[in-house]
């Protein structure tokens, strides 16, 4: 077995491993919640009985380890459940329980929407982000550098909302450029949709662009002394040309990381801007879920998050390896 494929087989069985102690933490957090689903559904005059009943067809009287393996057998197997807020309680009259919408038929169009959102993101923000630091380490130490620099520090300093807020004011109250509610649904033409995912796309280039930029500008800078690359500028090299041609492709590994680990945070991490925005996403599906106590629907949100940021985690290192021979070849 070649050094490359048993380093990826290593860092897979890491992910799975990690990947399954993440899934027992999500498990244990969320039964651990306060509050009884049961108990919010039937209001303040829910009898014992009837909450009894309720439970009794949910699950919910079985002890939490027999729970967590039917649950987690189940996700293996692609079945994450039956949502609580969907279920028909048939068996509270006595004619016992009926299946409800599932949780993979909740969450799958809400996943396509968040993932369409952080494609357009990523579309915009990466780019956008790798161009600025090459023109910030080709232009360092001057007004152009500094602000960059003051740009990318007051945009991930600011809250999310904060952001969100601002464009929504600059861009769609007092400029009428683009639509503040993202409120796409199926069967929308894709001009329409890009449209009214933009304003959200932009709030999240505004948070994730500073991490890119940054470390794209800080790794070139960090090469720019080797001397390779002194030699390639006695040789009468332009620059950019210098940057482009020879820094850029050795400081691959560390821009490479940061970017997956900010398209992780574009999954992850959108909860804020779309309930802001009132973006059928998983974010707001999330939100939704947990503001009904419907357990099986949070439990499958936090586990698609940590799949996302696990398996992008491990991209980024598999990438890293096989963009730079130092790591490929550790001896």
């Amino acid at each position: 077995m070649s050094n490359v494929l048993k380093i990826i087989l290593q860092r897979l069985l890491l992910g799975l491993l990690t990947l399954f102690v993440v899934s027992v933490v999500i498990f244990a957090a969320v039964n651990m919640l306060p509050g009884d689903f049961a108990e919010v559904i039937l209001g303040q005059g829910a009898t014992p009985d009837a909450v009894a009943a309720i439970r009794r067809d949910l699950g919910l009287d079985q002890p939490l380890v027999l729970r967590y393996f039917h649950w987690l057998g189940g996700a293996v197997q692609g079945d994450l459940g039956t949502s609580f807020a969907q279920a028909n309680f048939a068996s509270f009259v006595g004619e016992g329980a009926a299946k409800g919408a599932t949780v993979m038929q909740q969450i799958a169009p809400r996943f396509e929407n968040t993932m369409f959102l952080a494609g357009v993101t990523a579309l915009i923000a990466v780019p956008f982000a790798v161009g600025l630091g090459i023109l910030a380490a080709l232009y360092r130490n001057t007004a152009f550098d500094k602000g960059a620099n003051v740009f990318a520090l007051s945009s991930i300093s600011s809250p999310e909302f904060f952001l969100a807020y601002v464009l929504i004011l600059f861009l769609a109250v007092l400029n009428p450029i683009l639509p503040s509610l993202s409120n796409i649904y199926d069967g929308m033409g894709l001009g329409e949709r890009i449209e009214k995912t933009l304003l959200p796309a932009l709030t999240l280039t505004l948070v994730v662009t500073a991490h890119m930029m940054r470390m794209t500008r800080a790794a070139i800078i960090n090469l720019l002394a080797s001397p390779y690359i002194e030699m390639a500028r006695l040789k009468g090299m332009k620059p950019m040309h210098v940057i482009v041609r020879h820094a850029l492709p050795n400081a691959l590994a560390p821009i490479i990381n940061v970017i997956a680990l900010n398209l992780a945070y574009l999954i992850t991490g959108v909860v804020v801007v779309e309930v802001v925005f009132v973006y059928p996403g998983i974010g707001q599906l999330f939100v939704d879920a947990v503001k009904n106590r419907d357990i099986p629907v949070v439990q499958a949100c936090c586990l698609i998050f940590a799949a996302a940021y696990i398996l992008l985690n491990l991209l980024a290192d598999i990438l890293s390896i096989l963009s730079n021979p130092r790591l490929r070849h550790p001896k």
